[in-house]
């Protein structure tokens, strides 16, 4: 069943929301070569915890953990662990928040140090991919339309789409209805209402589309172990123009001046 939330229920989960980005942000903080991925998880979860929510992540489908932190070639769904980020390292945390009911979904992907040029570009184009799907999150389109822009965009650069993961439905439920590709064809799939709420969240391969699951049963790698992007946002469907409910605002307060930014602009000077 797809969904249409009341404006009292979108207030709740913007609400959810602005937790979940103050909790990226104080993960954001810590991030740095010689931290293990664990301590990350743990920091993130006391505050979700210590601001009235709960971390969405931590027991779904038995899932262990409140992040998922991705390194490098691992798209989604990577444990928090003993692994101490490196320099050159690419971090995905990828981070939901329930309050009040409600559950909001955003992810962020950090370049650690010394990262390539042609790496830092992935990012900021698959941060870039999010606001072009965005676009197309309003009244009377399709999910298709959605898709498109994400795929069109990006893969004009010579990336990859991941088929096997898609975007989705958020509210009382982490994964609702409708499924939400990162790829697909203009004027196709479900119809767009006003209400509807989707987790627009680009996976985008530097190299080959075609990714493997791991034996823990979660963690998704690329097939040619080359490095993925993931950037998501929570967004409401609204009639001309979509609202973003989450933020990364508080992200980018922390990493502004810092090589962890994932700035758009600068792919105008590159």
């Amino acid at each position: 069943m797809i969904y249409l939330r009341s404006e009292e229920e979108i207030a709740l989960i913007k609400i959810s929301a602005q937790v979940l980005g103050k909790a990226h942000a104080e993960v954001a903080k810590l991030i740095r070569p010689g931290i293990a991925t664990k301590e990350l998880d743990k920091v993130a979860e006391t505050f979700i915890k210590d601001n009235g929510g709960s971390p969405s992540f931590l027991g779904y489908n038995k899932f262990p953990a409140s992040l998922c932190i991705s390194v490098n070639d691992v798209v989604v769904h990577g444990f928090p662990s003993r692994y101490e980020i490196r320099d050159g390292d690419i971090i995905s945390i990828d981070c939901g928040v329930k309050l009040n009911g409600y559950h909001s979904d955003s992810a962020y992907t950090y370049p650690v140090g010394e990262v390539s040029p042609a790496i830092r570009k992935l990012l900021a184009r698959t941060k870039e991919s999010v606001y072009m799907g965005v676009e197309k999150a309003i009244d009377g389109n399709r999910v298709g339309d959605i898709g498109y822009a994400i795929q069109t965009y990006t893969e004009k650069f010579g990336y990859s789409v991941v088929r096997e993961l898609v975007g989705h439905g958020v509210g009382e439920d982490l994964h609702e209805a409708p499924e939400v590709p990162n790829y697909g064809k203009r004027g196709q799939g479900p119809k767009l209402r006003e209400g509807m709420i989707l987790a627009i969240e680009p996976m985008i391969n530097y190299g080959k589309k075609g990714v493997v699951q791991e034996r823990d049963g979660w963690t998704i790698r690329t097939i040619d172990r080359k490095p993925s992007a993931h950037f998501e946002h929570t967004v409401a469907v609204r009639k001309g123009k979509a609202e973003i409910l989450t933020t990364f605002e508080y992200i980018e307060a922390v990493t502004a001046n810092t090589s962890l930014m994932v700035d758009i602009q600068e792919l105008t000077a590159v």
